[in-house]
């Protein structure tokens, strides 16, 4: 039997890809992070930007994880 390898990633998922994941993860995290400050009510203290980052660490790392 002829053993063929496997094909080698292509240049784009090897060094692009991840870097584009990454500044979009990062760039979807801070501008979550930034709106969930605007609107700052003096009921919830520090529990509405650490609720908004912690809810959108879930949607990004499970979109943006395989990559």
């Amino acid at each position: 039997d002829v053993q063929t390898k496997p094909p080698r990633p292509h240049w784009y998922e090897l060094y692009l890809q991840p870097c584009v994941a990454e500044l979009l993860g990062t760039a979807l995290f801070v501008f979550t992070g930034c709106l969930s400050v605007l609107k700052d009510s003096r009921d919830t203290g520090l529990l509405q930007p650490a609720l908004a980052h912690g809810l959108a660490l879930g949607p990004i790392i499970s979109i943006l994880g395989g990559i």
